[in-house]
């Protein structure tokens, strides 16, 4: 009896195999011939998405021979399984009923949105991308040169101590940089050249190593033109944009592609004193695809910027007349800076259809900037100007291999990632000086070595409408410094360890579950680790995102999260040194909510409001607000995009919070509107775009600073700002060909 009916149990299971199929295909955008990477490929029970290089393998019953592909910003089609060769997928006009609530990590559906917002919400760098990301607010305080300050999740990041950027798979942050932990200066990029942004916030992705505690942002750039495009913007306060791309293999030649592009850029800003900021950028990129199964990626790019500032100003000094909000104490500030990059990248899809990837990169990079953050606290005489330079060069290099399998009902998706970098800085510096070029004091001066090497695993296991998502990684990192004016220290080493666990659970095509939980880490500059022997080099985050994504209508998208993080060591701006230093431990708990609604086919809104509560542990209470740390943010607008026509207007509002510690001093809040109106016709398009329409008056970057001015016995401790600025209209006119 057993034998029978173990036997029967056998020739079922069989029976179930033998019903099913697999279909397997490539998704590829008809007009670049580039992989739609993200596409939903659907059968009646099945859904599965496109992978980086747009392949895609789906199980199908016997009987099934159609599939529904879609992706965001294309037309939906459905495609016969007889058909053998690729899925060409023609662009159309953003349809939020196209989104696709599956098991699979769906927050992921908010990032594939933002591709479509690059064509609605004109940007003016490419380091204001950033904002694409719910809840991230950014502020630039020396003229637009340097790189801007980043708010997210209750953090005052800095200039990236806490979020992870990249682009095209390079490094973007610095550490151990002579202006502060994890410098990010995103500006080396051409905004039109961005083809997709990524992001996450928390620690919860084994991909993502080093300053990803807040959240991560990714960007790549386009390998292939869609059009040759010439434009040029004027704009108020005699600002000046030149723009040129330009495909050099006709757009016939599918295996090839190669572009170059260039961006040069003046203004004078809104400051009584000329910032005489200019910018220039060139691009160059080839791709090959050498045959059927192997792709490889070759791209350059070269930018400079050099700028005048009026820095930080004093409140009492504009209160009392002394100077304008647009005025200066010390205009002499200012700088200089500039980066090469080449990378080369090698895509190869195996024959068991595993996906690897082999990348190397170099980045030669130089750094200045003359800041004077307290005036003549420290010096009555000369002021107290300090300049912050570097010279450095990147090394690196990482590799990822990804499979899916899939094992009955079950899809086993595997990645294994593994790299290196190498950052060797020449003459790190911080000195007092006068007239940005005679020293006064040498503070600080020396070259870094530092290395970090890693490694990850990650596995996704998804069964029916569960989806569990494991992995890990370890870095390890070796810390050296060079002190060219006091005796050196020993080279010091460190490694970390950092789990991830994801649960999803899809309860139906309108609605998702999902649980996060990360372990992430930002590394301490060289020059605070080698002091400290070794302790607290690698201060950890632990964090918990809980939420849920929720389509109640077709046209309206959902998504809140409440969120957890504790992080053992903070970063602690140091005014009159213009840098951070370490503090203690720290914990934050906030909730996201974002909604994006398209009541017509060409209207679209959406907004997003985020709160969160930051204290330090270790104060005692009413002394522990961390100074700067966003409360509530809010971005949203609306968007109207009608055959030619394409127009926005959009608001971001940031909530009064604390300056310092007992929040004896308050950073001031903010609503700022902008609009945008373009309009294409033949090959032209005509666009403007006006920031803050309504004039209103906000302070962009502020900060909790003891000063004195020349005129002043005793110091003041209060707030220092930049204006935001006033209302800005720039003109654009492009030619595509």
């Amino acid at each position: 009896m057993k034998t029978t009916l173990l036997l029967f149990i056998f020739s079922l299971h069989v029976l179930l195999l033998t019903a099913q199929t697999t279909y397997s295909s490539r998704i590829i955008d008809a007009v670049t011939n580039e992989p739609v990477e993200g596409a939903v490929v659907q059968s009646k029970n099945k859904v599965t998405t496109a992978a980086k290089d747009g392949r895609f393998s789906i199980t199908l019953e016997n009987s099934e021979t159609i599939v529904t592909i879609s992706a965001i910003g294309y037309a939906t089609q459905e495609i016969n399984t007889a058909n053998t060769g690729n899925v060409l997928l023609t662009r159309a006009a953003f349809n939020l009923k196209e989104v696709v609530i599956a098991a699979g990590d769906i927050t992921k559906v908010y990032s594939t949105i933002s591709k479509i917002d690059l064509n609605q919400r004109p940007v003016n760098s490419a380091q204001e991308f950033l904002r694409y990301v719910p809840g991230l607010f950014i502020a630039q305080h020396q003229g637009g040169g340097k790189a801007e300050q980043i708010f997210l999740r209750g953090f005052d990041v800095d200039h990236g101590t806490d979020v992870r950027i990249t682009v095209d798979g390079m490094p973007v942050n610095m550490p151990s940089h002579a202006h502060g932990q994890g410098y990010a200066d995103m500006h080396f990029v051409i905004p039109e050249l961005v083809k997709t942004i990524d992001y996450g916030k928390g620690s919860y992705y084994a991909e993502q190593g080093n300053f990803n505690t807040a959240g991560y942002v990714e960007l790549q750039t386009a390998n292939r033109l869609s059009q040759n495009t010439v434009q040029t913007e004027v704009g108020s306060f005699n600002s000046y944009r030149a723009l040129a791309m330009v495909n050099l293999l006709p757009a016939t030649n599918q295996k090839q592609s190669a572009y170059i592009a260039s961006e040069f850029i003046y203004s004078d800003g809104a400051f009584e004193s000329p910032q005489n900021f200019n910018r220039l950028n060139i691009w160059g990129k080839y791709n090959v695809q050498m045959n059927e199964r192997n792709k490889l990626f070759l791209q350059a790019n070269v930018f400079n910027s050099r700028w005048d500032a009026s820095g930080q100003i004093p409140e009492r000094a504009v209160n009392d007349g002394t100077i304008s909000r647009f005025g200066a104490i010390d205009n002499t500030e200012g700088g200089y800076t500039g980066r090469i990059n080449i990378s080369t990248k090698l895509q190869q899809r195996l024959h068991n259809d595993d996906l690897i990837e082999h990348q190397l990169y170099y980045s030669r990079y130089h750094f200045n900037l003359i800041s004077n953050f307290t005036f003549f606290l420290n010096d009555p005489v000369n002021g107290d100007q300090i300049r912050q330079q570097e010279e450095r060069d990147i090394y690196g290099w990482q590799s990822n291999w990804q499979s899916k399998k899939f094992k009955g009902n079950t899809a086993f998706t595997s990645s294994i990632g593994s790299g290196a970098r190498f950052d060797a800085t020449h003459n790190s510096e911080l000195s007092r000086t006068k007239n940005k070029t005679e020293i006064l004091d040498a503070v600080a001066l020396g070259n870094v070595k530092e290395a970090n090497a890693w490694l990850y695993a990650d596995e996704k296991i998804e069964r029916g409408n569960w989806l569990f998502n494991i992995g890990a990684r370890v870095d390890y990192f070796h810390f050296d410094y060079n002190d060219k004016l006091n005796p050196s220290l020993a080279s010091q080493q460190k490694a970390i360890i950092s789990p991830k666990l994801n649960i999803f659970y899809t309860v139906n095509k309108s609605f998702q579950f999902y649980l996060k939980n990360g372990k992430g880490f930002h590394s301490n500059d060289t020059r605070v680790v080698l002091p400290q022997t070794g302790q607290r080099v690698l201060p950890a985050s632990y964090g918990s995102d809980l939420g849920f994504i929720w389509k109640p209508f077709k046209s309206l998208l959902i998504n809140a999260a409440a969120w957890h993080l504790f992080l053992e060591q903070e970063f602690v701006y140091v005014g009159d040194e213009g840098i951070v230093e370490p503090g203690g431990k720290t914990r934050r708990v906030g909730a996201d909510v974002s909604v994006r609604w398209q009541p017509l086919k060409a209207l679209t809104a959406d907004a997003n409001i985020n709160f969160a509560h930051a204290r330090s542990i270790e104060d005692a209470k009413g002394e522990n607000y961390i100074p700067l740390a966003p409360t509530v943010t809010s971005t949203g607008g609306i968007n109207y995009q009608y055959n030619s026509w394409n127009a926005s207007i959009r608001y971001r509002y940031l909530a009064n919070r604390a300056a310092n510690e007992d929040y004896s001093i308050t950073a001031k809040g903010y609503f700022v509107t902008d609009a945008s109106l373009s309009y294409a016709f033949n090959k032209f398009e005509l666009g403007t775009v006006v920031e803050n329409i309504f004039n209103t008056q906000w302070n962009e970057a502020q900060f909790a600073t003891e000063s004195r001015l020349r005129n002043e016995t005793n110091p003041v401790t209060e707030l220092h700002y930049t204006p935001g600025n006033p209302f800005f209209i720039k003109l654009k006119l492009a030619f595509h060909f």
